[in-house]
């Protein structure tokens, strides 16, 4: 009796273990349906060629799914979905179609397919056919631009008149957006959060975002999880929280100090008495770094540099047209009231510099920023006998690239790599050699060219410096470049707003990324609080010395 006892006991228990172990928390499931909502999307033929309102099937299976509580129910409701669509044909071509391809596979991953914690072997089963039987062709949503190969969407609903109550539309622009990286980003695989953990964290986050502003930055939050420099997001609500009015001075974010180091308008900054090199310390009475680390969350970048860099409208802007600041002035600290002013009152307009010039000591300095090709051949020219020229790439350049190459190298090099994404197998990149730089014959400069770059340095500038440093006598010295590489890609969100995303991989011919790294560095010079303080450029300085001590 005791036996018998003991053994109902024990199958009891067992039943009540695996029930546990199937048991699937509400977002659990929602991930798992955004991964199917996704895969089939783009996998499955009669939804890849648009025969399905494919939002709409999103917004009937959600409160089905939502009344499922294990994967075994889970799995039944999504099994009937995927009959629903109809029968999937076999793909004749689909192997033929890979081969000839070198893949790149860093980005690849639908073992999800297979994840039985998820999922019944039926399930999986399903899901595996439409992956090897999965659709070809033109895509009802996505394209790629035919000379590059980065993505262009297409027939995606905006909602722009939506009630952002309504919970499924903030789901549903959680998963369109997450599924876009999943299968298109080509850089997912270097997020410092893996991408279905960003899932798995963002979807009660969108859930409980019950107003605009709400939903707003969970897009903004969403989206900084891309850890790329070209993933902004700006709208009037963002701009809004953040707030309209701005200090007019630029700055750099050092040791917990806001340094002045430039100005939106420098007649309003002097009439708050605001000069270059003054270390802002705090901000209504809160330390500046202190607000950096609270918004974070809200300041897209790929690396730590980027984000400081583009950290200005988090640290002074607000809703008032004043803000009070601690600051250190010759080694003194002040207490000041500063006015702040719409941006657009600053009426900025850039800061034009010489295209180029000769410094002391007979040396070159070419503004990347400002020189454009119908430039080069005179700058040349002009700066033919100088002992070495500091190319400044600290700025967005005008497509002079291939122009000065010429001049730099004595041969056709290489200086890049492209993957591209592959639509007929979303989640996959094929790798393409790029195009050579420089050429064969012609006048050449012979003497040292130095490469001066810092987080300013993003996407174009980033690539002329690759390009640039094919050279024969090129070096680069600075900092961390904002690793933000490869031709953009739009992402229009629901509600009218939009996004951008990095959407080709550019890579070393040595396959290095330069992606969140940045470009490559021989010799690293970051400013100092103190040249920052007085106001130096200590990178240009030290290039002016590498040339001058050259042998």
């Amino acid at each position: 009796m005791k036996k018998a006892f003991a053994l109902l006991l024990a199958i009891l228990s067992y039943g009540q273990i695996t029930t546990a172990q199937n048991d699937l928390s509400e977002t659990e499931r929602l991930a798992a349906t955004a991964k199917i909502w996704g895969f089939l999307k783009y996998y499955h033929p009669a939804v890849a060629e648009g025969k399905f309102n494919w939002d709409e099937q999103l917004f009937t299976i959600l409160p089905k799914v939502k009344q499922t509580s294990n994967k075994k129910d889970l799995s039944l409701i999504i099994e009937k979905w995927i009959d629903d669509l109809g029968p999937v044909p076999e793909c004749k071509k689909c192997k033929d179609e890979e081969s000839g391809k070198t893949y790149f596979d860093k980005n690849f991953n639908l073992g999800w397919i297979n994840d039985n914690r998820f999922f019944t072997e039926e399930l999986s089963g399903k899901l595996n056919y439409i992956k090897l039987n999965r659709h070809q062709g033109t895509n009802y949503y996505v394209t790629a631009n035919s000379r590059v190969g980065n993505i262009s969407l297409k027939n995606e609903h905006q909602y722009a008149d939506n009630d952002w109550g309504n919970e499924d539309i903030r789901v549903l622009s959680l998963f369109r957006y997450w599924n876009i990286i999943e299968y298109f980003y080509p850089y997912k695989y270097m997020t410092d959060m893996p991408w279905d953990e960003v899932l798995a964290k963002m979807i009660p986050i969108f859930q409980m975002a019950n107003t605009e502003i709400e939903f707003q930055l969970a897009i903004l939050e969403l989206i900084v999880h891309l850890d790329d420099s070209h993933g902004g997001y700006v709208s009037e609500l963002t701009n809004n929280y953040f707030g309209f009015y701005w200090a007019p001075v630029k700055f750099t974010l050092k040791e917990g100090k806001a340094i002045i180091t430039g100005y939106w308008n420098e007649a309003m900054a002097k009439s708050s008495d605001l000069r270059i090199g003054d270390a802002i310390t705090k901000v209504n009475n809160r330390p500046v770094e202190e607000i950096y680390r609270e918004k974070e969350k809200y300041i897209p970048g790929s690396n730590e540099g980027a984000k400081r860099g583009m950290a200005h409208y988090a640290i002074f802007n607000g809703s008032t047209d004043s803000v009070n600041i601690e600051f250190i002035r010759e080694n003194e600290i002040q207490l000041k009231t500063v006015k702040r002013h719409l941006f657009k009152n600053f009426k900025y307009e850039g800061i034009h510099n010489e295209k180029y010039k000769i410094l002391e000591g007979n040396i070159g300095y070419i503004n990347m920023g400002e020189i454009e090709n119908d430039d080069v051949d005179e700058a040349m020219k002009s700066l033919k006998d100088t002992r070495g020229i500091i190319f400044d790439i600290r700025n967005y350049p005008k497509g002079t690239l291939y122009s000065f190459a010429n001049y730099l190298n004595s041969k056709k090099k290489p200086f890049f790599k492209v993957t591209y994404p592959d639509l007929n197998y979303p989640g996959k990149f094929i790798w393409r050699d790029g195009i050579l730089c420089g050429k064969r014959g012609g006048e050449k400069y012979k003497n040292k060219v130095v490469l001066l770059v810092n987080e300013k340095t993003q996407s174009h500038a980033e690539f002329t410096a690759m390009c640039l440093q094919t050279g024969d006598h090129a070096i680069t010295i600075g900092s961390q470049t904002s690793g933000a590489d490869g031709n953009v890609s739009t992402i229009e969100m629901a509600g009218g707003s939009r996004t951008y995303m990095s959407g080709i991989g550019i890579f070393y011919p040595d396959n290095t990324e330069t992606q969140r790294k940045g470009v490559k560095i021989d010799i690293e010079v970051q400013p100092s609080i103190e040249g920052l303080l007085n106001g130096r450029d200590e990178v240009l300085e030290r290039a002016v010395k590498i040339i001058k001590d050259r042998p």
